[in-house]
């Protein structure tokens, strides 16, 4: 049987971007992502966007790649992840989930705009999906669109994945894991 998929957004379970933005969290580095292009400020003046301050920690990579789990993307970050996330993770180029049109699009029965596409992504393939935003809308949507478990674990990002999180992800891949009849 494939390993269980995991869905990763990046802003939220990696990135704790709601942290106290003076207080880097312990084991954390910063990345200073840059923004393409100029803006206008608001005396209408061409000024040049600040980089994105992005803090990770590069001991998850390991801990992710240990969980059971094959892992994909599912991000606004798209294939931008394996160009800035994956390195300082310590991971391997990922798949990812093209959200294409329905990008940042909101539903008007209120689940969340990645929902459909991680449920179609899947294929009735077991998955658990990591992010900040999710609610019982997108988990009822799961339930009554998709053919396999699919586990939805929200982080708080203002902390990130911790050591209880991934425990809990682990126990979802294992809990997978039928025993074969013998004989």
């Amino acid at each position: 049987m494939n390993r269980p998929l995991l869905f990763l957004d990046v802003d939220g379970p990696l990135n704790p971007y709601a942290a106290k933005p003076e207080r880097r969290p312990d084991g954390y580095t910063t990345l200073r992502v840059p923004r393409n292009g100029t803006h206008e400020d608001d005396r209408g003046l061409s000024a040049r966007r600040r980089p994105l301050r992005v803090w990770l920690n590069p001991g998850h990579g390991r801990i992710l790649l240990q969980l059971g789990f094959e892992l994909c993307w599912a991000t606004t970050w798209m294939d931008d992840a394996n160009r800035w996330i994956a390195p300082v993770l310590g991971l391997p180029d990922l798949p990812f989930v093209d959200f294409g049109n329905v990008l940042l699009q909101e539903r008007p029965d209120g689940v969340h705009w990645k929902t459909e596409p991680l449920v179609d992504y899947a294929c009735g393939r077991p998955f658990a999906w990591v992010d900040d935003e999710q609610s019982e809308r997108d988990q009822s949507y799961v339930t009554a669109h998709h053919q396999g478990p699919g586990f939805l674990h929200h982080v708080n990002p203002r902390v990130g994945l911790r050591e209880s999180d991934f425990r809990t992800l682990a126990d979802f891949a294992s809990s997978l894991d039928t025993p074969r009849a013998t004989g």
